[in-house]
């Protein structure tokens, strides 16, 4: 059967390219149509069912996602909108296990209160991967995202402690409200250390570290390090991943190593695209373990799971509502943009989409407890977390788009190519200013002067024309068009060594690789401008 599994996996990460054309045609996350293609897999007999150990689906997908995700944003994002996210990542996450676990216990009455909070916990958190792969598809406002993907960042941390403290109350059968608070304070404290520690180390290493791929691969190893490290010493795995990537994402940006960045972004890119694939894949096929262990009978499980689909998508436009409400005259302080309307409020409500993290935890509730019963509900749990996860990706996932174009909410374009533009000439006025004081400190000749500083020009105008043009009209008469014209005229220039270098390749007694290093020079070459 081992080969059948590889197969199972070859197909669903191959499926995941083709979902990413797909889902631009469509206008669709690649996450919603690999979940839709998993559930597909998952009801056709034929098809095998996917072993994965379910203790193993957080520490293998979460890391690299985690990571990637960090890239996108930085720890001035989660200063600027902390309240926002305190507010949904830890109090609407405490309160949403609260109202579930209170309505799955008045349902089944024979499921104990602590089991119930352990399904609060399965299903209180949104997941940040479904919400980024949607987001910059949608153009939402760039507040908006930020305190979203803060928001699914954090709220993990919140539901994977609480989980665990209930599902070790049900196995044992004991329970502390003291060493519970104990647990989630030792918790927060270690998975921070541990972050910070392998955060501060990693950067130190990767200054050290000469060649790209291999800070590449350093980035790679250091989320998984941090997780499983966190996690043996009784720490949240999930915030010390997020710590030390936060921590490794500013401190790349001290680094003058261009070719690292391009390789990295080249790289987790691709990483991100496939580990998500398989992570929303696999949300799919494990419909399959869940009907298994709902049997028959799975039809008198279904009155319970949509109750605890009303509790939790309910609750969440009650409470996003409840706080915009309140909050919105302090937000209007601290925050210069635009506060949340009710149009941003229903956005942010309906993208509330649960996933990868939901399935994990499900799929991890253990068969027994240790005086060997039956732990109890265990498949009402599962059936109503995948319910509640099908939902979410396969109704909100797919009608997100509609809502964001009914409610009107979009980005401010205009106001971000303008800030780019200011960037842009930030950027050129410290070139120019430096190239200045290297000019009168070295002495040199004017015309070697005004040829750097007319190379730097055409460089500002090949990645912003609209920032080239407003500096042409304070400091030169030199046009757009020319510099596009020495473009083209040196991209087929390159373009005959590149093709000369090909046609070496396939010549005998010429090495590949030395060809290939060759193409790497004339590569960059190209990407950075004119000569």
């Amino acid at each position: 059967m081992a080969h059948h599994q590889f197969e199972l996996i070859f197909l669903v990460l191959f499926a995941t390219i083709l979902a990413q054309p797909l889902g631009k045609r469509l206008g669709q996350a690649p996450a919603v149509l690999m979940t839709a293609f998993g559930v597909v897999l998952a009801l056709i007999p034929q098809v095998p069912e996917i072993r994965l150990d379910p203790q193993l689906i957080l520490p293998l997908v979460l890391p690299p996602l985690l990571y990637a995700s960090a890239r996108r944003t930085s720890w001035r994002q989660f200063a600027d909108n902390w309240g926002a996210i305190v507010l949904r990542a830890v109090v609407l996450v405490i309160v949403t296990i609260a109202a579930v676990a209170w309505a799955f216990h008045a349902w089944y009455p024979a499921v104990p209160i602590g089991a119930a909070v352990v399904l609060g916990a399965v299903v209180a958190p949104p997941d940040p991967v479904a919400f980024s792969a949607l987001a910059g598809k949608l153009g939402l406002p760039r507040r908006l995202v930020s305190v979203m993907e803060g928001e699914g960042l954090f709220n993990d941390v919140t539901a994977i402690v609480i989980y665990s403290v209930a599902v070790q109350a049900v196995v044992s059968g004991r329970f502390s409200t003291l060493d519970a608070f104990g647990e989630f304070a030792l918790s927060a404290v270690v998975g921070v250390a541990v972050g910070l520690v392998l955060g501060w180390a990693g950067s130190k290493l990767m200054g050290w570290l000469d060649e790209a791929p291999w800070k590449v691969a350093l980035g790679l190893l250091l989320p998984f390090a941090a997780y499983g490290i966190s996690e043996s010493r009784g720490g949240s795995a999930v915030l010390a991943v997020l710590v030390c990537s936060l921590y490794l994402t500013d401190a790349t940006t001290d680094f003058s190593d261009s070719d690292y960045r391009l390789v990295g972004d080249s790289f987790w890119e691709i990483t991100e695209m496939l580990v998500t694939g398989f992570a929303f894949g696999l949300i799919g096929l494990e419909l399959s373990t869940v009907l298994r262990d709902a049997g028959p009978d799975w039809p008198r499980y279904v009155g319970g799971a949509l109750m605890v689909i009303a509790v939790v998508v309910g609750l969440r436009l009650i409470w996003l509502l409840a706080t915009t409400l309140i909050f919105q005259g302090w937000w209007r302080q601290r925050d210069a943009d635009e506060p949340y309307t009710w149009r941003e409020t229903i956005v942010t409500w309906w993208a509330g989409m649960r996933g990868v993290a939901t399935v994990a935890l499900a799929l991890a509730v253990p068969f027994t407890t240790d005086s060997g019963a039956e732990f109890p509900g265990r498949t009402e749990i599962l059936f109503t977390a995948f319910a509640v996860v099908l939902f979410t990706l396969l109704l909100q996932g797919p009608t997100l788009p509609a809502v964001v174009r009914a409610t009107g909410v979009h980005a401010d374009t205009e106001l971000e190519r303008a800030m780019e533009r200011r960037l842009w000439t930030r950027v050129l006025q410290a070139e120019l200013t430096q190239l200045k004081t290297i000019a009168d400190t070295q002495q040199l000749p004017d015309d070697v002067y005004e040829r750097l500083r007319d190379n730097f020009e055409r460089r500002l105008a090949q990645a912003d024309p609209d920032a080239a043009d407003r500096n042409a009209r304070l400091s030169t008469d030199r046009t757009l068009a020319f510099t596009k014209k020495m473009r083209a005229i040196t991209n087929e220039v390159l373009e005959a060594g590149r093709a000369e270098a090909l046609s070496a390749r396939r010549e005998p007694g010429i090495a590949p690789d030395v060809v290939d290093r060759v193409m790497r020079r004339l590569d960059l070459r190209a990407n950075s401008g004119p000569p």
